[in-house]
């Protein structure tokens, strides 16, 4: 199969760490997978997995965003395409990649049984049943609600239409789902998402939980005294990495604790400024490019672990810290209380003080820190592993084979028919 992913971060975001694990259990399971993906490029954990790289000009790159390529790195209308569309406040990516792997498939259509969608959405898509192809698309959630979110934080009209600009690709990805046949998504409540803002068929759509790496993430013994641990983007309104901050100033003023952040962000950004202005210098520590190991050490060191988001579609986060033994805090938000179930206190997203609260709890009662990490891990084991993920997904594979062939034949018929 031809697993297909616009972006793809080895350690933090969604897309990244589900073409990671999916591609190694549907590998260990028997199958061929290629990766078709754009920068930055995914870590993939076995030798038999093939890594085809469609390389974008690279415009969001972290140590050079919004750059301007050199004349000599341009190698077609894509290209001109792309950096076009960055310059006028869009976010190309989608799109583009959509249009280079399209390009690719049609050369290589006979190399593959079915292509798998990892929410790229862009026009070339719907192009790619066409070669022969048979299709089965991921959305994780629709990034509209990101756009929502993001909006109602701009500080002002400007903001506002930049925002509006940069996620003017939605409208493109709302159509093409509407378009491209079965869809898997995540949980009941992306699902709603989709049909509510994408419009797409709820027959089209199947929900299919995601995994964990227990291998990685599992309790390790000892815990660092006042640890609070989050793994967010951290300058991303919709993370809720703001709240999170201003709910450990709370706690700090009455306890002794500390807050370690996966994440690295913008220098100077919104959250650099609110560190600052909560006086957190020594309370709070970012981190990132670490290795799995040490996220799983660093994940299991904690006292408790904080989801603070507005909303997920699912949260990968939440269900590696429930793997880590750590208990878990986590907004009532989009997907978080379908994934976490009873097996961790949930709180009003964006409520500060009700957050406070709940951490003040958690750090004065051992008892209950215990509990509600011994219930996450059970949850854990009990429902999310990446092996049955990876055969429930090759099942709707065969079904999107099964359905080409079945067209197919149809067609035939109708012909001979005549």
């Amino acid at each position: 199969m031809a697993l297909l992913s616009y972006r793809s971060k080895p350690h933090c975001g969604g897309q990244g760490v589900y073409v990671r694990h999916l591609s190694r259990e549907l590998v260990d399971l028997g199958h061929r997978v290629e990766v078709f993906s754009g920068q930055p490029y995914p870590d993939l954990d076995r030798d038999e997995i093939t890594l085809t790289k469609v390389p974008s000009l690279d415009l969001y790159r972290d140590d050079d965003p919004f750059r301007t390529p050199a004349r000599e790195e341009f190698r077609d209308w894509i290209d001109v395409l792309e950096f076009a569309h960055m310059k006028s406040g869009g976010f190309p990516e989608p799109l583009t990649f959509s249009l280079r792997v399209l390009r690719e498939l049609r050369r290589r259509r006979r190399d593959f049984d079915v292509v798998h969608d990892n929410q790229v959405l862009g026009w070339g898509n719907l192009a790619i049943p066409r070669t022969g192809l048979p299709m089965v698309t991921s959305i994780h959630h629709p990034i509209s609600v990101d756009r929502r979110i993001e909006l109602e934080a701009a500080e002002n009209g400007l903001a506002r239409f930049g925002k509006r600009r940069f996620y003017s690709f939605v409208g493109m990805q709302a159509r093409v789902a509407r378009r491209v046949g079965p869809v898997l998504t995540v949980s009941g409540s992306s699902k709603f998402d989709i049909v509510r803002d994408f419009r797409v068929d709820p027959s089209d759509i199947e929900i299919l939980p995601l995994g964990v790496d227990t291998s990685v993430f599992h309790p390790r013994g000892e815990r660092v005294p006042g640890r609070i641990v989050a793994m967010a983007s951290a300058d991303a309104p919709i993370k809720g990495v703001d709240v999170l901050l201003r709910a450990v100033a709370k706690v700090a003023t009455e306890r002794d604790v500390h807050l370690v952040v996966v994440s690295r962000p913008r220098e100077d950004g919104p959250t650099e400024r609110l560190v600052r202005e909560l006086a957190l210098g020594d309370r709070v520590r970012f981190v990132s490019g670490i290795s799995d190991d040490e996220l799983g050490e660093l994940l299991a060191s904690a006292e408790i672990a904080v989801v603070p988001s507005r909303y997920e579609g699912f949260s990968l986060p939440a269900v590696e810290h429930m793997a880590s033994g750590t208990p878990l805090v986590a907004s009532r938000a989009g997907a978080l209380p379908e994934v976490v179930g009873d097996a961790a206190p949930l709180v009003e997203p964006g409520d500060v003080e009700e957050l406070a609260a709940v951490l003040l709890r958690l750090h004065d009662s051992p008892a209950e820190r215990e509990r509600v990490g011994a219930a996450g891990l059970e949850r854990v084991l009990e429902r999310y592993a990446w092996r049955a993920v990876a055969q429930a997904t090759v099942d709707h594979y065969r079904a999107a084979i099964e359905r080409r062939d079945y067209l197919r034949r149809a067609a035939a018929g109708r012909t001979s028919a005549r």
